[in-house]
């Protein structure tokens, strides 16, 4: 299966929620708002499929390894933050 990177038309920061899902007890949805929507406007396209990958580092050094392998790719990752919020 072929993946091609999805590329935003400007450069995004935007600050979300992740929401509790009943059904399996888990922090496990994140709701795209409308102006990452809007930077990719290929997730408009109901029947395409799409996939993701989440990396994590436990250090900078495995993030400086992988950050080299991108720029001889050429791909840009979404990067990704996970907070707690303050009750």
């Amino acid at each position: 299966m072929e993946r091609k990177s999805l590329i935003p038309r400007n450069v995004i920061e935007i600050l979300g929620k992740l929401s509790y899902g009943e059904s399996l007890g888990a922090w496990n949805t994140i709701r795209f708002k409308k102006e990452l929507v809007k930077e990719f406007p290929q997730l408009e396209e109901k029947r395409s499929k799409f996939s993701y990958k989440v990396v994590y580092y436990k250090d900078l050094k495995g993030f400086e390894k992988t950050l080299k392998e991108v720029k001889r790719e050429g791909n840009l990752p979404l990067l990704l933050w996970v907070f707690k919020e303050e009750n």
